[in-house]
């Protein structure tokens, strides 16, 4: 928590109160269904909760953004920045059932009244979003096909509606056909060593 203090000086008391709930709630989860790796539990904070919020180092969502997170799993990035975000509207899908029953069980116990959750392929998905984001679920190529046709043309961030893929290592070759995509390193705004490697990726909706 200390490190979320750091790098989110401006996170309210109530908000402090929820991060600080996620880590027993998916080490109990994970007793259950292995939603997060065994290994990364002790390092929640770091390797799941910060990471994700390294979307929010790029861009501060205006309210009333809409947002799909692909591939969610057990609910990352999505609900570390519904937390953060509390007037964006977020809709967490994934195709594995059991898993989106973690992030309603979860997502229920915080009260998060701002985010749904969709147990769903990409592809069904028909609903439209200012931003889709995702944590490394396939390449680039694959998951740009996935978002067609979902996004609003409607621009009211300082972004232009896109993507935000959260992506680690070498990305040159998985973003050869994408000359527009911008790459920022989240070293630049984290220290830990865990993110030297570690990419936010935006591809505005062409």
């Amino acid at each position: 928590m200390t490190s979320l203090k750091k790098y989110f000086p401006y996170i309210t008391r109530t908000q402090e109160t929820l991060f600080n709930q996620l880590p027993e709630l998916y080490s109990e989860w994970n007793k259950k269904i292995n939603v997060i790796s065994r290994k990364d539990t002790d390092s929640i904070y770091e390797r799941h909760i910060l990471h994700s919020l390294g979307i929010a180092k790029i861009i501060r969502f205006v309210p009333e953004t809409k947002i799909l997170d692909i591939g969610t799993g057990g609910g990352f990035p999505g609900i570390p920045l519904a937390i953060l975000f509390p007037e964006t509207r977020f809709l967490l899908a994934d195709s594995i059932g059991k898993k989106i029953k973690v992030v309603e069980e979860i997502v229920k116990d915080l009260n998060l009244t701002n985010v749904k959750a969709l147990h769903a392929r990409a592809e069904t998905i028909n609903e439209k979003f200012n931003f889709i984001v995702s944590r490394a679920v396939t390449q680039m190529p694959m998951f740009m096909t996935w978002t067609k046709g979902k996004f609003l043309i409607k621009n009211n961030n300082l972004l232009e509606n896109g993507v935000l893929y959260l992506k680690g290592g070498d990305l040159s070759e998985e973003l050869k056909d994408f000359p527009q995509a911008r790459v920022y390193n989240l070293s630049d705004f984290f220290e830990e060593d865990f993110f030297h490697t570690k990419k936010v990726v935006y591809i505005k909706n062409q």
